[in-house]
Formats: C-alpha cells, sequence, structure tokens
C-alpha cells in the first residue's frame, strides 16, 4: 500500500539525487521544492527521514515523531537493508528491533524476515531464533535459513529437529529445506537410516529427481560408503549439470570403483559436457589409485587440449599421479612449468618425495617454498618428518621437531603422529615413549604408532602392555590398532596371542572392516591356520582383493599351489581385479605345478593389468619359465628383472636345479661368482641340489669351496644339502664328515644322514643312527622313517622293520604314508614273502598307489612267483595304463617262467598302445666331460678300445668265477640269433671306459638310470677284484661300492 501510494516524483528524487549530496537538509530542500500541494499523511517526510538514515552515520531517530509524522513497517524495512548494505552495528539492528516492537510492528511477515536476515548476517543466531520464533507467520524459507545455519554450525541434531517441527506445522518443504538438511547430515554423523528417511520425503514431495537436493545426496551417500544407492540416484536424475557428474565421479572414486568412475568421465565427455577442474581432480585420483598410468596420460594430453594445463588445482592432481607411478621427471616437469604454485601444489611435491623416500629433495623443496613466500602448514612439516623418517635421519627429524614447537604445531595431531613414527623408526625407542607420554595420549594414532614401534623391535611383551593399556584408559581402537599388534604376532610367530586379539575384533566388531580381515587371514595364512583363514575370507572379505590376495599367498606359502590357482580363479570369476600380489602368488603357484600353459595366461593377464614391469613378479616368471624346462624364455624373464637382483639369480640357479636342467643350474651358479653376485644359503642349497644330481663331485667340491670361503658353512640348511651331495656323488665318508662337522643338527640333518647310509647299503650303521638321533631328543618325521625302513630292507630286517614301522603311529603320531608303505612291501618281497606282502597290501589303511604294486611285481620276477606278479600287474595296468615298466616287468616275469607265448604277447601289446621301453643308460664322467653309454654302444670315440678292453675285463673275471647270464630272458632260438654285443649293458661299457681312463688311485663312479641287473652286479664284484678299483655304481634305487670282489648291498638289493 504503501508503495501504491507515494507519487513517482518521490521514487525520482530517491533514485536521482547524487550520493555524496544525499543528507537531511538537501533532501528535505528538494522536497518543499517540488511540494505541489499539502502532505497527505506526512509521507513525504517520512521519505526523507529514511533517505537520512539510509546515507549519513546517524541512527534514525525518533525527532520525525515529535512533529507528528510516524514511521511505519516500511520504513523500518528500508532501515534495516540499510544496515545489512553498510554493514550496520548489531546494537543499531537492535535499536531498530526495540523501535519495531515499541510501534507494534512486530506481527508484520516482511519485517520479521529481514530482522531474521539482520541476525543471521551478524551471526546472533539466539537473536534469529527468537525472532523466527516469535514471527506471526512462517513461511517455508524462513525454516530454510535456520536450518541452513545449524548445518553451518553443525547442529545437525537441531536442523533434523526443525524439520520435525516443520512437518508438525503442516509447512511444505521445497528443495532449499532438503538441500539445507542434507547438509547437515553432511557435515554431522547422521544415522544411515535418517538419511534414508530424508531420501524417502523428498520422493514423496516429489523432489527425488532435482539437481539442488539430488546433488548433494549423490555425495552424502558417497561419502558414507553407499556407492550403490548414489549412483541410482545419480541415474534417475532428469537434468544432470556439471555437479551431478563431478559428485558421482568423485564418489566412485572414492568407493575404489576407479574404472566406472573413469568410464563415466568419459561418458560425460562424449554427451558435451565440460569437465569442471574437481571432475578432471577426480578421476585423475582414480587413475593414481588403480595405477592406470596409460590413461592418466590420456587424461593429462585431454586437459592440455581443454586449456587446464595451467589450472593449479588440476596441476597438483596431476603432480600426485605421477608420484604415485613412480614418473618422478613427470611430477617435477609439472611443477617446473606450474605458473602458480600454491602451497597445496608444494605440499603435494613435498609428501611424494618424502613416500618415495627422497628426504634430500623434499628438504629443498621446503627451502624453495619459503623462499617463494608461502608458510608451511602441519601437511608440510608432516611430510617432511615422514622424509626423515624413511631416510633414517634422526638428527634432521629432530631439527623438525624443534622447528615445529616454534611455529606452533608440535601439538597438532598428524605432527605428533609423524614425530613419534619417526623415533620409532630410527629405533629410538627411548625417546619415543618419552615423547608418547608427553603427547595427549588421547589419540589413538600415537597409541598405534607405539604398538608398531615395539613391534618393529619384536618386543612382543610390550607391545601388548601397550595395548592392554589402551584398553585400561579405555581408549576406543580403530582399524590400524589391532592389525599392528597382530603384525607382530606374525613375525614372533604367536598364534596364541593372534587369536586372543582375534576375539577382541569380533566384540568390536572389527572384524567386518577390510584391513582388519586382510590381517587376520595374513596371520592365520602365515601360521599353518589356512582353514580358519579361508573361513574369514569367505564370511567377511566380500570383494576385497588385499584380503583375496593374502589368501592366496598363504596357500602358496605352504605349497597348496592347487587351491591357490583356485582361489585365484574364484576371485576373477566375482569380478575383483588382481593385483600385483594376486598376480605374482598366482604365477609362483603354476610354477610349484609347473603348468606352463595357465602360468602364460596369467602372464598375459598381468601384463595387460599393467604389472609387467613388477619387480615380484618378474622374479616370478623366472622362477616358472626355469621350473617349467623352458631355458630360453627364463633367461629372457631375468635379463628384464633389475641387474643384480639377487632374487632373480636365486629363482633361476632353483628353478633349472627342479626342472632338472641341473648343467644350467650350475652355469648360471659360475657365473654368479664371475660377476660378484652375492650368494645366500638358497643360491648354495640350490647348487648342491644341482651338483649332487648329476652326480659331480668335483663341481660339488668347487661349490663347497665357495660355501666355506663365504663363511656359510655353518648355515644349517647349507651343512644339509651338502650332506646329501657327498652322499648322492657316492662319497659317504665325505657325507659323514660334513655331519659330524655341522654346528647345529636339525632333524633334516639327521635325516640325510640316516638315509645317505640307508642308500649306500650300509643298514646297520643308518639304525645306529636313527637311535642316536632318538637319544639326541631330535623327534623323527615322516623322511626319517623312510631312511629306516630302507635300511630294513637293505639288510633283510623285517621283523626290525615291521615293528619301525608299527611304531610310526603308537609312539611318534606319524599316520604312515605311501612310501612307508612301499618300504615294507620292499622288505617283504626281499626276504621272499610274497604271500605275506600281498597280504600286507590288501589291508592298508590306504589305497595301494602304482608304485606298491610295482615293486610287488619286480619282486615277483626275482623269485618267478606268476600268480602274484599277474596279480599286481592286472593293478598296474589299471593305474596306469601307459607306463612302459608295467609291460616290462610283465614280459620279463613270464620270461623268467618260461612262459615264452605270454612274453610275445605283452610285447605285442607295448606296440598297439605304443608304449616305448627307457632304454638305459649311463654315465661316467672322465677330465671334466660327461660321457653317456647306451646297450652295446657303438658311439663313442674309442668304442673299438673300449669293447676290447671290455672282453679282457671279462675274461679276467671269468677266470676266478664269473658265469654270464645274459639269456634268461630269451628263448632258445633268440639266443642263437642275438648278437653278443648287445648284452653288454652300458654300465660295463661305462666302467671299462673308466677302468681304460682315470688314475688308478681313483674310484670309478657310475650312474645309470635303471636299476643293475644280476648279470651287471656279477660282473661288477668280479671286476672290481681283478683290477683292484673301487666302483660306485648309482642306479635308480641305491648305491651299489664294489671293491675287492664284494658289494656293500651283500647282494641284498
Amino acid at each position: 500500500m504503501f508503495l501504491r501510494s507515494m507519487s513517482s516524483s518521490y521514487i525520482i528524487l530517491f533514485h536521482t539525487v547524487p550520493r555524496h549530496k544525499l543528507n537531511t537538509r538537501y533532501v528535505l530542500g528538494r522536497l518543499c521544492e517540488i511540494r505541489r500541494k499539502p502532505p497527505v499523511s506526512g509521507f513525504r517526510t517520512s521519505c526523507a527521514a529514511v533517505s537520512v538514515s539510509l546515507y549519513e552515520d546517524e541512527p534514525f531517530n525518533e525527532k520525525e515523531t515529535d512533529s507528528g509524522i510516524r514511521p511505519n513497517h516500511q520504513t523500518f524495512t528500508w532501515l534495516l537493508e540499510g544496515c545489512l548494505k553498510r554493514n550496520g552495528s548489531l546494537d543499531e539492528g537492535r535499536k531498530l528491533h526495540g523501535q519495531i516492537l515499541k510501534l507494534g510492528f512486530d506481527n508484520n511477515a516482511s519485517l520479521s524476515e529481514k530482522l531474521l536476515d539482520f541476525y543471521l548476517f551478524k551471526g546472533d543466531f539466539d537473536g534469529a531464533l527468537k525472532v523466527f520464533d516469535e514471527m506471526p507467520e512462517r513461511i517455508v524459507f524462513a525454516w530454510n535459513k535456520i536450518i541452513k545455519e545449524l548445518a553451518s554450525r553443525n547442529l545437525s541434531g537441531k536442523a533434523l529437529g526443525l524439520v520435525s517441527r516443520m512437518v508438525n506445522e503442516n509447512v511444505t518443504p521445497d528443495e532449499g529445506t532438503f538441500a539445507g538438511i542434507l547438509e547437515a547430515c553432511r557435515v554431522g554423523s547422521v544415522a544411515f537410516d535418517v538419511v534414508g528417511q530424508i531420501h524417502a520425503r523428498m520422493i514423496y514431495h516429489g523432489l527425488g529427481n532435482t539437481t539442488v537436493v539430488c546433488n548433494p545426496l549423490i555425495d552424502l551417500y558417497s561419502r558414507n560408503g553407499f556407492i550403490d544407492l548414489a549412483r541410482k540416484v545419480f541415474d534417475g536424475l532428469r537434468f544432470k549439470d556439471h555437479s551431478s557428474w563431478v559428485a558421482i565421479i568423485s564418489g566412485l572414486s572414492k568407493n575404489e570403483c576407479e574404472e566406472d568412475a573413469i568410464r563415466l568421465f568419459c561418458d560425460m565427455y562424449v554427451l558435451g559436457i565440460m569437465p569442471t577442474p574437481y571432475a578432471l581432480s577426480s578421476v585423475l585420483s582414480a587413475c593414481k589409485k588403480i595405477q592406470s598410468f596409460q590413461t592418466g596420460e590420456q587424461l593429462h594430453g585431454l586437459l592440455l587440449k581443454l586449456g587446464f594445463a595451467s589450472d593449479t588445482y588440476v596441476c597438483n592432481a596431476l603432480v600426485s599421479l605421477y608420484f604415485h607411478l613412480g614418473n618422478l621427471v613427470s611430477a617435477e616437469h609439472i611443477f617446473s612449468n606450474m605458473s602458480h604454485r600454491d602451497a597445496v601444489t608444494y605440499n603435494t611435491l613435498i609428501n611424494g618425495l618424502s613416500q618415495c623416500g627422497y628426504t634430500e629433495k623434499a628438504i629443498g623443496l621446503f627451502k624453495r617454498m619459503k623462499l617463494d613466500g608461502l608458510q608451511p602448514d602441519c601437511n608440510t612439516l608432516a611430510s617432511l618428518v615422514i622424509a626423515c623418517s624413511a631416510g633414517d635421519t634422526l638428527s634432521g627429524g629432530q631439527q623438525l621437531h624443534a622447528y615445529t614447537t616454534k611455529l606452533g604445531f608440535a601439538s597438532y595431531d598428524k605432527i605428533e603422529g609423524a614425530l613419534l613414527n619417526l623415533y620409532a623408526k630410527c629405533s629410538d625407542i627411548e625417546t619415543a615413549l618419552d615423547y608418547f607420554l608427553e603427547t595427549e595420549v588421547e589419540n589413538v594414532v600415537l597409541w598405534n604408532v607405539m604398538l608398531v614401534a615395539y613391534g618393529l623391535l619384536d618386543d612382543l611383551r610390550n607391545s601388548f602392555r601397550i595395548f592392554r593399556q589402551m584398553q585400561m584408559e579405555e581408549i576406543v581402537p580403530n582399524q590400524y590398532t589391532y592389525p599392528s599388534i597382530l603384525k607382530t604376532c606374525i613375525r614372533l610367530g604367536d598364534l596364541e596371542l593372534g587369536e586372543q586379539i582375534h576375539c577382541q575384533i569380533v566384540k568390536t566388531s572389527f572384524q567386518l572392516n577390510a584391513y582388519v580381515c586382510s590381517v587376520l587371514i595374513d596371520m592365520y595364512s602365515k601360521l599353518g591356520k589356512l582353514n580358519t583363514a579361508r573361513d574369514i575370507l569367505v564370511r567377511f572379505a566380500g570383494r576385497d582383493v588385499v584380503s583375496w590376495t593374502t589368501m592366496i599367498a598363504g596357500y602358496t606359502q605352504y605349497d597348496f599351489n592347487d587351491k591357490a590357482l583356485t582361489t585365484f580363479r574364484q576371485m576373477l570369476d566375482l569380478g575383483i581385479r588382481s593385483d600385483e600380489v594376486g598376480f605374482t602368488n598366482a604365477i609362483s603357484a603354476c610354477a610349484g605345478l609347473q603348468s606352463l600353459k595357465e602360468g602364460l595366461q596369467i602372464h598375459a593377464q598381468s601384463c595387460v593389468s599393467g604389472f609387467s614391469f613388477d619387480l615380484p613378479l618378474q622374479n616370478a616368471l623366472v622362477t616358472l619359465y626355469s621350473r617349467c624346462g623352458k631355458v630360453e624364455e627364463a633367461y629372457l624373464a631375468f635379463e628384464q628383472t633389475e641387474a643384480g637382483d639377487n632374487i632373480a639369480w636365486n629363482a633361476l640357479v632353483s628353478g633349472f636345479q627342479q626342472s632338472g636342467n641341473n648343467e644350467e643350474a650350475l652355469r648360471v651358479f659360475a657365473r654368479m661368482n664371475r660377476e660378484g653376485i652375492h650368494s645366500n644359503n638358497f643360491t648354495f642349497g640350490s647348487a648342491v641340489k644341482a651338483a649332487s644330481e648329476t652326480a659331480n663331485m668335483k663341481q660339488g667340491k668347487q661349490v663347497h669351496a665357495v660355501i666355506t670361503k663365504t663363511g656359510y658353512d655353518s648355515e644349517t640348511e647349507v651343512c644339509n644339502a651338502l650332506i646329501s651331495m657327498y652322499a648322492k656323488c657316492g662319497s659317504i665318508s665325505d657325507a659323514k664328515k660334513q655331519f659330524l662337522e655341522a654346528s647345529t643338527r636339525n632333524e633334516v640333518s639327521w635325516n640325510a644322514i640316516i638315509n645317505a647310509y640307508s642308500k649306500h647299503g650300509f643298514g646297520s650303521e643308518a639304525l645306529d643312527l636313527f637311535h642316536q638321533m632318538i637319544r639326541s631328543n631330535v623327534r623323527p618325521n615322516h623322511v626319517t622313517f623312510v631312511g629306516v625302513l630302507s635300511a630294513c630292507s637293505h639288510i633283510g630286517l623285517v621283523e626290525k622293520g615291521i615293528e619301525y614301522f608299527e611304531s610310526m603311529n603308537t609312539k611318534y603320531g606319524l599316520a604312515p604314508k605311501p612310501e612307508h608303505y612301499v618300504c615294507v612291501v620292499d622288505m617283504l618281497t626281499r626276504a621272499g614273502l610274497l604271500t605275506r606282502a600281498k597280504e600286507f597290501i590288501e589291508e592298508m589303511l590306504i589305497e595301494p598307489d602304482a608304485l606298491v604294486w610295482r615293486t610287488l611285481l619286480s619282486a615277483c620276477v626275482v623269485h618267478k612267483n606268476l600268480e602274484i606278479g599277474e596279480f599286481a600287474a592286472c593293478h598296474l595296468v589299471e593305474l596306469e595304463p601307459e607306463d612302459s615298466a608295467t609291460y616290462v616287468l610283465l614280459s620279463n616275469l613270464y620270461a623268467v617262467c618260461r612262459k615264452w607265448e605270454a612274453r610275445d604277447q605283452t610285447r605285442q601289446k607295448m606296440k598297439e598302445k605304443g608304449v616305448k621301453k627307457e632304454p638305459g643308460q649311463s654315465w661316467i664322467e672322465v677330465r671334466n666331460t660327461i660321457h653317456p653309454f647306451y646297450v652295446g654302444d657303438q658311439n663313442h670315440p674309442l668304442a673299438d678300445e673300449i669293447h676290447e678292453y671290455y672282453r679282457h675285463l671279462t675274461k679276467q673275471a671269468s677266470e676266478i668265477g664269473y658265469v654270464q647270464d645274459c639269456f634268461s630272458l630269451l628263448n632258445e632260438a633268440q639266443q642263437e640269433a642275438k648278437d653278443p654285443a648287445i648284452f653288454i649293458h652300458s654300465e660295463k661299457l661305462a666302467i671299462s671306459y673308466g677302468l681304460l681312463s682315470l688314475p688308478s688311485a681313483m674310484p670309478v663312479n657310475v650312474m645309470k638310470n635303471l636299476r643293475v641287473c644280476n648279470d651287471c652286479h656279477d660282473w661288477i664284484k668280479f671286476v672290481s677284484k681283478v683290477s683292484n678299483r673301487e666302483i660306485i655304481v648309482r642306479d635308480a634305487y641305491r648305491f651299489h661300492h664294489f671293491e675287492g670282489g664284494a658289494c656293500s648291498c651283500k647282494d641284498y638289493w
């Protein structure tokens, strides 16, 4: 009404008068000049008074009322607007409020809104609330203002209460209401069900797909980990603005959905929506998290194209990306070319340098930051302290400690944590403890650091004491507390304490936390409780990649390679993308199984995923290819690893040795020595095993010399390998010497020497060593009893052997394995007890394997027992239909039993099935060269001399009683038709060449891939006598020491 009553001349007056002339006297004068008639009700003077209040320094007073002119509500509205525009004092506003109350204008709605705005603007929230409560009519905008103010003050509970009051007063909320309450939920700790109710109310009022309320809702859901709901809200929007896209991309990036964030960013760009710096920053952060170097470079090119290269916010994200990807050069290049660098820029670079261990560079950049006039904050100083921790620079950290104290940052949580971590990692535990006691100990981070500090010192007692103190002082643990002490339990192997901590975790519901869950799986896996670890994985891990890869690593550690690969496949089937740890352990599992095909597939997957340059993965590839006998591929993978990486060298030596490429393993070991690569006990162990497998005594002794030179001869594992090496190379005396000189002996040491004596035919000595082992309080294991039972078998102690076998379970709690049953069957059959052996097999507690039946069949050939032999052969053919040994033994059985037709039928079956007999072969080393021989071999350069000398030896042997027996497997017609040369078995030729070529003082060492036959065994006995030489033959089953016409096996083999 008031505005409609005013003449246009007054309005023109207020809008045309120069500001510097607008005062009381001037305005009154102008009013008098243009006045054409008396004022109707004092409106003109009121207008002048309002103008004076708006632009003069003096506050409005009651002079107008003295003239009989009274202000109305519009007058006070303009006065309040004036106070807001010229930032009038709170006292002035309160005086106006008093006048309003005095004159009775407090019931005016618009005036109440102005008062509300004024009090909110001046920060007098109590005054604003009083005005709000006394408003005659509270429109939705007034409610929204109060809700927004409550949200800004982090009073989420009161904001929610105000919304309830609003609903009770039948005020319909609008977009502003929900935007304010969502902001209150964001800054406060509001339960998820409350957010869900708010979302439902939004949908009820038809606001479920508007950007004003949905954008903050997307952000709220994302911040609290409900990314699926955030995505659903985003997809339901009718129109998506920049804020919508930024909210969902940022949310996906923060909730480990980095690939979805990158994909959605691409969708946004394709739709023609220009990305904002914040959107670019979020997607760059996603690339950083998944280490997607290629995508990050593409985004870098895009932002250059879009003109964001100079944007500080985007450049900071790029610097962080390149640092996390290990590209220090690109990060520093971006930093150098930035037109403007803020504190965040410097902090990002300093933090990156600190994390990478570049302590000096980080400190140098800090000095440059100060020269640029930028002051460090707590983030800067915390990063510098971390740099000192990484560089083990205690003195530099102490100087920073003093500097932070000077700047007043020493009491900041981040600084306290970094400083305590510095002293802990630098092993200054006393200073760490003193500093910890001086700080605000209610900070759980500091308690966690102390747990880690004692853990690094393997001081589980004090670590647990700190943990108990936390409980006593009611310090609420977080997701890092339990893993800190669990990792100490892992290092010290304390499963019992770890299980107690697990109980605490269950009570506090932290088993649902992904990090805690992964450490629990790690603990149980590494300490051997794989079933418990698996149970935790299935029940709580969900889609956490760290938990899955930790489980895979646990299976690989204990050689459950099948389970490791099964778990790896299950992880991929669930859509979980493997990290470098998963790929590395999966490839290691393939190496353990020698599964080359699947290993190649996983190798390809790792390359596609960008992990081809990961060093542990490259080392695993070296192991895979070398163990699978792929020499060229192994060397190629090896060349791609970092030069001088000891693990790669060990993988190459060990892999070649395990795949049977022993000569290659020894060549790599020799190359290591030439290039000055440091060897460790793993290297020496593999090299010694390679020498033992080739029965190369000379190379074995060379490796032993290097071991002694480097001081590893005191390592128990290396000593054990040397015992086995000398035993396999035929020198039982050197094996015994190594055993006696060992500084410490474990069960492996005893097993090695017991099995050595057993293999060499010294059964009584093996049993004596077993009893010494028991007296030394060393508990025997399964391997021990293989040696013991084998010794009994070789010297005919049947009943004693059965007694040892039964004691495994009754006395030592060891369940017999297939190899123990084989030893017992061998023991019984050597003694001619074939029926008893058959009954023993039928009463076995486990299913007999092929080796058990083959042992029985082989004995039947020796003892010419056709019935039991056919029975054993029948089972063997069922188990291994393609194995040549079965048909050969059965053929020999028929031959010794003079069943020529059955023998011929068996050989015909071999031809029809394509089964080929493994040819007999023997080796002997002469002048550093390995010489192989086959039956009747004529290919050697000295074949004529060798055969001539063989005939000479045979003649001498025959003169003292040797009778040749080569025809037992042939009928008379075949004996007449056969060339006599084919009856010269490979070991006879190898021994003849050795006696012909080696010095007389040197023993003749021969290896054979098959069992020595009766005729050859007799021949070697007589030859050892006529030549007066020691002859050592290592066949597929044992060693035979021939000397003076006798064998160590006492003709019982």
